[in-house]
């Protein structure tokens, strides 16, 4: 390896993770312009020069069960992964957060002798946490995202840095409401609910028909309401269009940020959402629907009280948060139209919200990250 032109690979196995990695590139790029990137990803990975050897789109599941029923695919992208790190022997592996799979891709990369970085933490304080000291083991050095995080890493003797949140740089609108609403020929007097039911196929199977029934009884008591549902780039506009042919509900495309800033209430699935939604200061409602073997795996191994990064942040519950069986259209409904009901309710949550930008750092998350990759270039 020349430190100007170092063989770099990466895996992010969900949408948050390829967008994160794929900035995190941009931000590298700026220091070794001629840095090869090569690894797991979806477009904006793509988009940022990565090229793929696998892309997501059809690898990003939720819950135990849901893992099985895809344990052919990942056990044959895990071969290929397992390949090209054999072939190519990269001067540096950077995995992204998906813990189930990158930790079995960096003992393969620990036996090479290849050095890792692990960005964006595994939710170790939420379950789990022995994977601390698989971690210790095998990782160079742990790149983390929020300020709670670092403490648990070093005592179990861990190289970490806290750089902030990614997001802080990213979540900025590109249009107002004024002009947004003149876009999409919205009423910008009347209440916008905007539907996030999340990235992966078995999460929107699971959670976008009960909102989309959610929405119809909240129509029913205020036809006003307006519905957006910002889609994400790894969801397919006819899954969307099948599971819900009842309520209208319009679907913004390549305007996520400005659609979610636009809503005086989001109902989302738990997830990136809630921090985006925090630092647009948007008040929502937190959703969560698994297999019931998964939840039941959950309940007996999650160790925090809530399952928003907003509420766990906050260290207290700003948003509502509706779970498996209380997941219902009516609850939903219900807890939608107590807030709507309630301006002073909803500026209160606002005001709350803006205290979480406060805690998420300081712009320059990628920027600090990418200065830390070419540290441990230049150290191997």
């Amino acid at each position: 390896m020349t430190l100007t032109s170092p063989k770099i690979m990466l895996i992010a196995g969900e949408a948050s993770g390829d967008l994160h990695g794929a900035h995190l590139v941009h931000s590298i790029r700026t220091y070794l312009p001629q840095g090869r990137f090569y690894g797991i990803g979806g477009v904006h990975m793509q988009q940022a020069g990565v090229q793929l050897i696998h892309d997501i789109s059809r690898l990003g599941v939720t819950g135990a069960w849901e893992v099985l029923t895809k344990l052919n695919t990942l056990r044959k992208v895990f071969s290929q992964t397992v390949r090209a790190l054999q072939e190519s022997r990269p001067d540096l592996l950077i995995l992204i957060d998906y813990p189930d799979f990158n930790l079995r891709v960096a003992r393969v990369a620990k036996k090479l002798e290849i050095p890792i970085v692990y960005y964006i933490s595994p939710q170790v304080w939420a379950w789990r946490q022995n994977r601390v000291h698989l971690i210790a083991r095998l990782v160079t050095k742990m790149i983390v995202i929020f300020p709670f995080e670092p403490a648990l890493y070093q005592k179990a003797g861990v190289d970490v840095t806290w750089v902030g949140h990614p997001l802080v740089d990213r979540v900025k609108p590109s249009l107002g409401k004024e002009e947004f609403c003149k876009m999409y020929r919205l009423n910008p007097s009347a209440p916008i609910i905007g539907l996030l039911p999340g990235s992966r196929e078995n999460e929107i199977r699971r959670l976008y028909p009960v909102m989309s029934r959610a929405a119809d009884l909240i129509s029913r008591q205020n036809p006003h309401v307006q519905f957006l549902l910002p889609m994400a780039p790894t969801v397919q506009e006819e899954l969307l269009l099948s599971l819900n042919r009842q309520t209208p509900v319009q679907i913004i495309k390549n305007k996520g940020y400005e659609a979610m800033s636009v809503a005086d209430l989001l109902i989302l699935a738990s997830g990136t959402a809630t921090v985006e939604a925090a630092l647009l200061k948007v008040p929502m409602i937190i959703t969560y629907k698994v297999s019931p073997i998964t939840y039941a795996l959950g309940k007996w191994l999650i160790r925090v009280p809530y399952i928003g990064m907003v509420n766990l942040i906050a260290e207290r519950q700003l948003a509502p948060e509706l779970v498996q069986n209380e997941a219902t259209p009516e609850r939903i409904a219900d807890e939608a139209l107590k807030l709507l009901r309630d301006p002073a309710k909803l500026a209160a949550v606002r005001e709350e919200l803006s205290k979480i930008r406060e805690k998420l750092g300081e712009p320059g998350a990628s920027d600090r990250a990418a200065r830390l990759v070419v540290e441990i270039l230049r150290k191997t």
